[in-house]
């Protein structure tokens, strides 16, 4: 990517017209536009103050920045069956407890269960494919069948049961990260 370009990709990160950021660097409008298509070069001076007010430096900006991974092939999903519960547990996401939020796919067998998850700062969403289970919330109990979905806040302890004939496969997600 040529400077200009990155230095224009900045600007609008920002917020902020050429205007805008040519008034912050004591710089015109024109200069910056020409900066940004790669028509001017700049000194190494004046390049550090237009990093400066975009939030950054130079060692930032010319590092080369990581690449979010996107897409999770099965090959790495991590595994975990507990036989005496009843339930396998697929980490889709692997290294999910780094991140912000942790899906996994929970299969459960006939009056199988999940662990049972404390109280905690957070969020948790379900979706049920296959089958269907009860949710125990607190003293709470609701029945979620496939096709349903469920989604609170963790204020409470909470695990699942399957309660149908056949196996049960469900979606979950916490945030942060509990399982």
């Amino acid at each position: 990517m040529l400077i200009g370009e990155k230095l224009k990709l900045l600007r609008i990160r920002n917020n902020l017209t050429q205007q805008e950021l040519a008034n912050r660097c004591e710089l015109s409008k024109g200069f910056i536009s020409q900066v940004e298509r790669d028509l001017s070069s700049l000194s190494l001076a004046t390049l550090q103050d237009i990093l400066e007010s975009l939030g950054t430096n130079l060692k930032e900006f010319f590092s080369d920045p990581e690449t979010d991974k996107v897409v999770f092939k099965k090959e790495t999903v991590s595994v975990q069956e507990s036989p005496d519960m009843g339930h396998i547990i697929s980490w889709i996401v692997p290294n999910a407890q780094k991140n912000m939020m942790e899906p996994i796919l929970l299969k459960l067998a006939k009056n199988g269960r999940s662990d049972t998850y404390d109280p905690h700062a957070g969020e948790v969403f379900g979706y049920v494919i296959q089958g269907s289970i009860k949710l125990h919330l607190g003293s709470d109990t609701h029945r979620i069948k496939a096709g349903d979905g469920f989604y609170y806040t963790a204020k409470w302890s909470y695990f699942v049961e399957n309660t149908s004939a056949k196996e049960s496969h469900i979606i979950w997600v916490s945030s942060p990260p509990s399982f």
